[in-house]
């Protein structure tokens, strides 16, 4: 047959009545797998997302650390928890004092350290942020920091005096420097305010946490591990203490 060919209009809505059909039907099947997919792999981005802000956590203390120990390699001593003036006032914590070795000489050289760390000569300083002290679990105000230092008596840090890495006799690897605390307690990074006995003590299970199970600390060491909300009393006092020749077990990962 020679010619163009017409197909005809009841062919045609046959046809297209079929074609609506098979498009409607193959759409709620990918609806269907969609919504399938979704809920396999939500809880699996949960816990890559979980882990990856715990793994970032992690770094921000081992870099905190490492600058504690250039401090000291420098001063022969730990900083103190803050500096005070000649009227006993606090000035400044050891969070500022360990900017210069944390690659931030600039935001450093902008502080003036004769006058406190909310004094207004300081305000441009105190709206920073400094990424190495924010958890990305943390939900607080972007100059906050969740990183308290342990100033519990017989802990690592003096209140206002340097500390020497000898008088840290208990093993350093088992003697905590810098804990991670819940978001109701981040205080202002240049705020010389850090973690009591208290503090150490009270996380547990029923407190809300950084990360699931526990939270993160640095140990004089400069290693980071992971310490459990389970942790029993005896221990955490075990690990706050820097010449009890405690014995420590069972403290997290």
């Amino acid at each position: 047959m020679t010619g163009n060919f017409e197909i005809g209009p009841e062919f045609r809505s046959d046809a297209s009545v079929r074609k609506q059909g098979f498009t409607l039907v193959e759409l709620l099947v990918v609806i269907g797998i969609i919504v399938v997919l979704i809920a396999l792999l939500l809880p699996a981005v949960r816990t890559s997302s979980g882990a990856a802000r715990r793994s970032q956590c992690f770094n921000n203390l081992k870099q905190i650390g490492l600058a504690l120990h250039e401090y000291e390699s420098k001063y022969h001593a730990l900083p103190p928890a803050y500096t005070v003036d000649a009227d006993g006032r606090r000035l400044h914590s050891w969070r500022t004092l360990i900017l210069p070795f944390m690659e931030q000489i600039a935001l450093y050289k902008k502080i003036d350290l004769s006058k406190p760390w909310d004094d207004p000569a300081n305000a441009e300083a105190f709206q920073a942020v400094v990424g190495v002290y924010r958890c990305p679990s943390g939900d607080f105000p972007a100059n906050h920091t969740a990183y308290l230092a342990v100033v519990a008596p017989g802990g690592c840090l003096r209140l206002e005096q340097p500390r020497r890495l000898a008088e840290i006799t208990d093993d350093h690897a088992e003697t905590l420097m810098v804990i991670e605390v819940g978001s109701e307690q981040a205080v202002p990074w240049m705020a010389p305010v850090d973690a009591d006995e208290k503090t150490v003590l009270a996380f547990g299970p029923g407190t809300p946490l950084p990360h699931s199970g526990g939270i993160d600390a640095l140990f004089v060491d400069g290693h980071v591990r992971f310490l459990s909300a389970e942790t029993p009393a005896a221990t955490r006092l075990a690990l706050i203490s820097i010449a009890g020749n405690d014995s420590v077990a069972g403290y997290g990962e």
